[in-house]
């Protein structure tokens, strides 16, 4: 297990609420010259659902079972029956329940964020300086990159494109 005290001392600190304060192709250009080379390639191709790595098993264990948590609960608020099995975590489904709730998608991919975030910091546990602390660190990085994609104004525009053309099609019926 490497330590990499400079490191991990020098990235700015990930919050969920406000701005990404470094990029992913960034953080992997300080991991360059301070990781191994294995490390730094798993880091390179390293995604929400990768399996390889100190700490992220762990992870995509926990992020599979969330995901087909919103998979199921997404299903029955569609009305259809949702077959998949799956291994039910009473603490995953309130907040999946919660974010379903919200009142709008933002404030759902916040939701999820903050509770990701929170078992992230779990996962890490007292890990201080360690590969455990920096594969922790980069799928945060991954995780509010999937957040910051979400353009509001855009989406905004997509919706009234669809509606308007639902409008034109009730309309000439």
């Amino acid at each position: 297990m490497a330590s990499y005290y400079y490191l991990i001392a020098s990235l700015p600190e990930l919050r969920t609420d406000g701005d990404m304060p470094i990029t992913y192709d960034e953080f992997l250009s300080y991991c360059q010259s301070n990781v191994s080379d294995e490390d730094y390639e798993i880091l390179k191709n390293l995604t929400l659902d990768s399996t390889d790595g100190p700490l992220v098993k762990e992870w995509a264990e926990f992020y599979g079972m969330l995901t087909k948590e919103l998979n199921y609960q997404r299903s029955l608020n569609l009305g259809k029956s949702y077959s998949a099995a799956y291994d039910k975590d009473g603490i995953i489904s309130q907040v999946v329940s919660s974010a379903l709730a919200a009142k709008n998608p933002l404030d759902a991919e916040r939701i999820l964020l903050e509770y990701e975030f929170d078992n992230l910091d779990s996962l890490v546990g007292l890990h201080m300086f360690d590969d455990h602390v920096l594969y922790g660190y980069a799928i945060k990085l991954k995780l509010l990159e999937r957040l910051t994609s979400f353009e509001q104004d855009k989406g905004k525009a997509e919706f009234q494109t669809l509606f308007e053309g639902i409008q034109q099609q009730v309309y000439s019926l």
